[in-house]
């Protein structure tokens, strides 16, 4: 178990700066589809909006209301997914799983800011609040394709 003072050194300057920042925090008016996920061990819970065309994101909004560690990933998940597909969100997330749970190598671009969390793989309990952003957007782009086709 790490020691407290390596928890505080996980909240980095530049964590806190992300999270101080997150793009497109304010949610879409008319959304293909909308997830909500919530982490039942912290309660930290992410609120995603998607527009698709094409099979690509062209409108992202997000209501986060998590830690520092949630926010900075809302942040870069925020920031990289304008044009991507349902696959690159995907594989964003699974990479970002791995890089936590199995000290994967960092998420290749448009995703390699979560390099910044690489510190939080070993608090276990923070895993789940950083990754609700990027699982929720992969979950409405699912959705938002499903109701496209159907």
């Amino acid at each position: 178990m790490p020691a407290d003072t390596d928890l505080i050194k996980l909240y980095s300057n530049r964590i806190l700066g992300l999270a101080a920042d997150i793009p497109h925090h304010k949610r879409l008016d008319a959304p293909d589809a909308t997830v909500k996920k919530r982490s039942p061990l912290c309660g930290s819970t992410v609120t995603v909006d998607v527009q698709v065309e094409n099979g690509r994101i062209t409108g992202f909004g997000q209501d986060v209301k998590a830690c520092a560690l949630g926010q900075a990933a809302a942040a870069v998940t925020g920031s990289a997914v304008i044009g991507l597909t349902l696959e690159d969100v995907r594989n964003g997330r699974e990479a970002l799983r791995a890089m936590l749970k199995s000290s994967g190598p960092v998420p290749a671009a448009p995703f390699d800011g979560f390099e910044v969390l690489e510190p939080a793989r070993d608090y276990k309990n923070r895993h789940a609040s950083i990754l609700l952003s990027i699982e929720a957007t992969a979950e409405a782009m699912e959705q938002a394709i499903q109701a496209d086709c159907a």
